[in-house]
């Protein structure tokens, strides 16, 4: 795979800055435009004339109130709005190409929208001196770039990513899950976080999270004492780092693994943006676990959007007096989440078929386990205080002669004994039977 262009890296890299993360419209320009050609059309306040006699369905006839509502992923409300949006994007694709929604009027707003964030692109001075303080722009063609991961996110994937950090992106998100949960966390949950990450690490799994208090950052340290990579999706720039107060736990995923922004290296977070970014930490892994999370937790939004892409989803359950568990207990219950106790559970959900099956659930075999059924009902029925033959087949239901048959194998076998008054389980042994 060959890299982006120095023009065409240019381009996306001021894209990321005038539109916002998830933004449709963006999307369906850079599906017949190339992102230098959007640029200058932003500049120039109007849309090139190829792609008005080249766009699909052009002189369509449909509505434009499909596309007028349609403005960037989430910037009203949270990521249902940008559920929507790509909804409303892939309805329009599957109405066919004659009836395409592509509608200019629409798309010449959001060129207007950007057009009045130009003066945030950075100067090429700006982009060296994010270089040389380790922020690398990573891009769609880039042999980083996680293609066969973001894909699926269609008219709301990123443009591009600014990256810090030492792990390779794409190759670290090969064998990925995602854990989340709530800022709040108990310290059940935050236990949970870190043993889990660890383990799971260990394995060779990587650990993308958040970066946010809580929960995620547990998973990132988790991941971090277990040696592994970890990755942290930032609602905010690199440079800026939200929240503030994890500045070392970034510096210390960066020197393991990657930290990941769609927004430009200073630009602050906000409160929608947060929802939005959560598209890229599901879309990034093969699978998500909600570790701790209440009823309105953020992380049910990240599960939501493992649920859109069909990725397992997977949630810890805690103690049902929690309230800080109970948006974990209603994935499972409503929305088929797989309940998971552990790193063998995670790998059983994301291995490759074949690989990574559980190991059953029940303790190891007793001696007594191996009984045929009909000497395990003699030896339930034989009596704690002692008993005849006649007594015993009575109780197990059984013949006399098999009673006794039975009796002597099970004395062969160390389970019963003779006593004054018969047969009694052998006292000297585990009731369960030798090494039981």
């Amino acid at each position: 795979m060959t890299g982006a262009t120095d023009r065409d890296r240019a381009a996306r890299v001021a894209l990321s800055c005038v539109a916002d993360p998830g933004d449709p419209a963006l999307q369906v320009l850079l599906r017949s435009l190339a992102p230098a050609e959007i640029v200058e059309s932003i500049r120039a306040g109007a849309l090139p004339p190829r792609w008005r006699a080249s766009r699909p369905g052009a002189g369509s006839a449909q509505s434009a109130d499909q596309w007028d509502d349609v403005g960037p992923a989430g910037g009203t409300g949270p990521a249902s709005v940008m559920i929507q949006a790509g909804r409303a994007c892939q309805a329009g694709r599957e109405a066919g190409q004659a009836g395409g929604y592509q509608h200019e009027r629409a798309l010449t707003r959001a060129l207007a929208r950007w057009a009045a964030r130009l003066d945030a692109i950075p100067a090429a001075e700006q982009l060296a001196l994010q270089q040389r303080d380790g922020i690398r722009v990573v891009c769609p063609g880039d042999p980083e770039w996680p293609d066969e991961r973001l894909a699926v996110l269609g008219d709301t994937a990123p443009v591009m990513l600014w990256v810090r950090g030492s792990a390779d992106l794409r190759l670290a998100c090969q064998r990925s899950v995602s854990i989340v949960g709530a800022r709040a966390a108990t310290g059940y949950g935050r236990h949970i976080a870190t043993e889990l990450s660890a383990a799971l690490a260990e394995r060779g799994v990587t650990v993308i999270s958040g970066g946010a208090y809580g929960i995620d950052a547990s998973a990132h340290r988790g991941a971090l004492a277990g040696d592994g990579l970890t990755i942290a999706v930032l609602a905010s720039g690199l440079s800026y780092g939200y929240p503030q107060g994890n500045q070392g736990l970034f510096a210390a995923i960066a020197a393991q693994g990657a930290v990941v922004s769609e927004l430009p290296p200073g630009r602050g977070p906000t409160r929608p943006g947060f929802l939005i970014r959560n598209r890229v930490i599901a879309a990034l892994s093969q699978g998500t676990v909600v570790v701790e999370a209440a009823l309105r937790s953020g992380a049910l939004n990240t599960a939501r959007h493992a649920a859109e892409l069909s990725r397992p989803l997977m949630a810890v359950p805690g103690p049902v007096t929690s309230a800080a568990s109970a948006g974990c207990h209603e994935l499972i219950r409503e929305f088929g989440a797989t309940l998971v106790t552990s790193a063998a559970d995670v790998l059983e959900m994301i291995a490759p078929a074949g690989e990574g099956l559980l190991q059953p659930r029940w303790g190891p075999a007793t001696a007594r386990d191996s009984l045929a059924p009909e000497a395990a009902s003699v030896l339930e029925a034989v009596p704690a205080a002692g008993g005849g033959p006649a007594v015993i087949a009575v109780r197990a239901g059984v013949g006399l002669d098999a009673a006794l048959r039975c009796l002597g194998m099970l004395a062969a076998a160390g389970f019963v004994e003779r006593c004054p008054r018969g047969w009694r389980v052998r006292r000297a042994a585990d009731p369960r039977g030798p090494g039981g």
